[in-house]
């Protein structure tokens, strides 16, 4: 008997009498109280992320009484109650298990809500709130007439609060002003501006320049003096905050790491360049040795804190023996000797399914099957380098630098693969690296000289000349200056910033398929205690579930009117809140009677998939195009 079906049977029975009952979570979540916990950490762990029970989420209850867009959730660490902030400016706590409203909380703030935490090792009584008044406020919710702690250090909106377990009167916050504060209940405090100096841990706009705006912030779980950070910009930082705040005024010096797609950081300039991307979330997962973002105006990403390096563009591994390989997919003219590629017969059956998909130009399902089959057998070179075709085709955000990474890893096993090297060639092109790429064709005209005059590589080479032609002929754009108090300059990054942004590391996974460009506090966040399963939420109404290990989508659900942004994961059971612009938060919970019974998972994934990447190549200021549902940009 599996774990999954051993739980269903010893907690869907009483203790007198054995029944058959609908995998219910919060039926579960209360009989684990009733009956104590009894199950392993093997049980437990699957509980909480079962592909089983994953597959039968559906929407288990509906929790209404907010009069605006409900903008935060917030579980208590025990998963026993649900706190979550509102347009309205209240906080409502919730026992979604009896789905009831059991405190309201009437704030002072007079802005839209956009963060509320409980601070922990307080029995889930305290709780504290930031809003777009600048204001930040901590009550107690068994006496919300008063305030226990206030603040308005921040000089701009207050978009994200955190709290480390260890801590149970310290929390942080991250404003729109570029300021990361660090707050202590049990100190005195008073605002601006002979004390805020006292609390700011942080100033990004010291490290960039004024315009800086500090979005979201998440603290390691298991090393707390790690701190995580997202701006509006691409670059994800992490902190030592024990260095911080900087005697010396340079907070980079605490800095640990930048964290960016290889996509980003392929062309970085000193030139201080204004953009849409900005990570609307960042958090890490649960033994603190990852970290997942949420890009505006693009994609999600997943890094391995431990092992993340910058990204390689043009690096050949040794080749001894020009060995030529053939695959059933075309890599544009280049024609080399067949050669049978034996392949475990499972990897074998996702192969061909991948083939017959981007024949017939269905290149999401490609991608998916080569991705499949590499999370099952990582050292098939044929399966990187077909994933590469079909992701060089489909040319979403990212999908040229990620064809780059996977020639790279089939060259990595097997050095004389010919049409990985070609494809790598192809592939720094369209990166724009015309030098890289014309130094990877002659290294393939040098190691494979039976190739020179293939018509493919000809026409490569013709193109890569043309653009090294014409980038000498284009010089790049000179940037404004701006007015400064002693005139106007140009705006620079300075020379820490820049080795930092050069050297950002490079993600382990990526996630596509949600859009992200209209409200700037859109959540992502890992299900499941391992990773097994990404959730988020979206500008088209849904929230969408991925594969941790493969990046395929597993499931979308619609789940608001308009845009959802928050979606948080229960810590213990397998239950997700969702909330967004609609004025109630939704419970999900594998209470479906079967993976068919699930009324509101949508059906046509792809067209909302498709949908999403063409908003994201809109122009951010044409607004007819966007939604404007909610303000919160």
């Amino acid at each position: 008997m599996s774990s999954d079906e051993l739980y269903r049977v010893k907690f869907s029975s009483s203790r007198n009498q054995r029944q058959q009952t609908p995998l219910n979570t919060s039926a579960l979540h209360w009989q684990r109280q009733q009956y104590g916990y009894e199950l392993d950490e093997l049980l437990r762990r699957r509980l909480l992320a079962s592909p089983a029970y994953v597959d039968r989420l559906e929407q288990e209850a509906l929790l209404a009484g907010h009069e605006g867009c409900v903008n935060c959730l917030e579980w208590t660490t025990d998963g026993l109650w649900l706190a979550s902030g509102s347009d309205d400016f209240r906080v409502m706590i919730w026992d979604p298990f009896r789905k009831k409203r059991v405190h309201v909380i009437s704030t002072k703030h007079l802005g839209n809500m956009f963060s509320v935490k409980f601070l922990p090792k307080h029995n889930n009584n305290i709780v504290a709130t930031c809003a777009a008044d600048k204001f930040i406020y901590v009550y107690d919710i068994n006496h919300s007439n008063e305030t226990l702690f206030s603040c308005n250090c921040h000089l701009m909106r207050a978009k994200r609060l955190a709290t480390a377990q260890d801590s149970p009167y310290i929390f942080w916050s991250a404003g729109e002003d570029g300021c990361i504060l660090q707050l202590d209940m049990r100190e005195p405090h008073h605002c601006r501006p002979e004390e805020g100096n006292g609390v700011r841990l942080l100033r990004l706009y010291n490290q960039v320049d004024g315009t800086t705006e500090a979005k979201c912030l998440a603290i390691n779980p298991m090393r707390t003096e790690y701190l995580a950070v997202g701006a509006n910009d691409p670059y994800a930082r992490v902190y030592d905050r024990r260095k911080l705040p900087s005697s010396s005024g340079n907070d980079l010096s605490a800095c640990v790491a930048y964290y960016a797609p290889g996509q980003i950081v392929k062309n970085i300039t000193r030139n201080i360049v204004h953009e849409s991307r900005a990570i609307t979330y960042l958090t890490f997962n649960g033994n603190g040795t990852e970290l997942l973002v949420n890009m505006g105006c693009e994609h999600i990403y997943r890094y391995d804190l431990n092992s993340a390096a910058p990204p390689v563009f043009y690096e050949l591994p040794v080749f001894t023996s020009p060995i030529a390989h053939d695959e059933e997919v075309e890599v544009e003219q280049v024609k080399v000797p067949h050669r049978s590629r034996s392949l475990p017969s499972s990897i074998e059956v996702h192969k061909k399914q991948g083939n017959e998909f981007l024949e017939k130009g269905e290149l999401v399902a490609a991608i998916d099957a080569y991705s499949a089959a590499l999370a099952m057998y990582p050292q098939g070179e044929v399966l990187y380098l077909n994933r590469a075709t079909a992701l060089m085709r489909r040319g979403w955000f990212g999908d040229i630098y990620a064809a780059l990474r996977d020639c790279h890893e089939a060259l990595r096993l097997d050095p004389g693969y010919v049409k990985a090297h070609f494809r790598l060639a192809r592939a720094l092109l369209e990166l724009h690296r015309p030098q890289d790429a014309d130094k990877c064709l002659q290294a393939f005209i040098q190691r494979f000289p039976t190739f020179a005059n293939n018509h493919g590589v000809l026409m490569l080479n013709k193109d890569i000349k043309e653009n090294r032609r014409q980038s000498q002929n284009t010089e790049p754009p000179e940037p404004e200056p701006v007015a400064m108090e002693d005139g106007f300059r140009y705006m620079r990054l300075s020379d820490a910033e820049y080795e930092l942004r050069s050297t950002a590391r490079d993600y382990m996974q990526r996630y596509v398929g949600h859009c992200n460009i209209t409200t700037d506090i859109k959540e992502a966040n890992y299900l499941g205690s391992r990773g097994e399963f990404i959730a988020a939420g979206s500008d088209d109404g849904n929230f969408y579930i991925w594969e941790g290990d493969t990046g395929k989508i597993r499931a979308v659900y619609r789940a608001d009117s308009a845009i959802v942004n928050c979606v948080q994961p229960h810590p213990s059971i397998c239950m997700v809140a969702t909330s967004g612009i609609d004025h109630d938060i939704k419970i999900w919970s594998p209470c479906a009677a079967s993976a068919e019974e699930r009324p509101n998972l949508v059906a046509d994934v792809m067209r909302d998939v498709e949908d999403n990447q063409k908003k994201m190549r809109t122009d951010p200021f044409e607004l007819n195009t966007r939604n404007t549902y909610c303000f919160n940009n």
